[in-house]
């Protein structure tokens, strides 16, 4: 029987806490819109929309999008989208139980449209850090839109 030798470990390296579905917090932001659904839909939906306020530039590679913002390059599969509604999308790097979504909400009284976006993220901190970021990536849509 031959022996194997274990890989030492450097003194100074740290082990990365497994990614269990436990270390992610799902959380949701909504924000109105002065668009109607079906433009709304477009931006969040097809590659050319979502390069105008999402990403710098994305590209659909077969079924997957290619989000790229600057040097760094991400990949998403859409996991689910019905026209006008929803669209869910599912980061290639994270893992399987993730996913961020735009679903359209339309107040039935008044007719007032929103975008509801979920995401997930490791820890309090990290979901704080996020919503700034949706804050801004929103202004951008409206800005799109040529909402304010």
């Amino acid at each position: 029987m031959a022996k194997t030798k274990a890989k030492a470990k450097p003194q100074n390296a740290t082990e990365e806490k497994p990614r269990t579905k436990e270390r992610y917090l799902k959380y949701e932001m909504e924000y109105p819109i002065h668009a109607s659904k079906g433009s709304l839909y477009n931006l969040l939906s097809s590659a050319g929309g979502l390069a105008m306020w999402f990403a710098d530039d994305v590209n659909l590679k077969g079924t997957a999008f290619e989000f790229i913002w600057e040097d760094n390059k991400q990949q998403a599969e859409v996991l689910a989208k019905k026209e006008n509604q929803y669209i869910r999308f599912k980061w290639k790097h994270e893992p399987e139980y993730t996913y961020f979504e735009f679903r359209i909400s339309v107040d039935e009284l008044t007719g007032d449209v929103a975008l509801v976006i979920t995401d997930f993220a490791e820890d309090t901190q990290a979901v704080d850090n996020a919503k700034l970021l949706w804050q801004n990536q929103v202004k951008d849509l409206h800005h799109a839109l040529g909402a304010n």
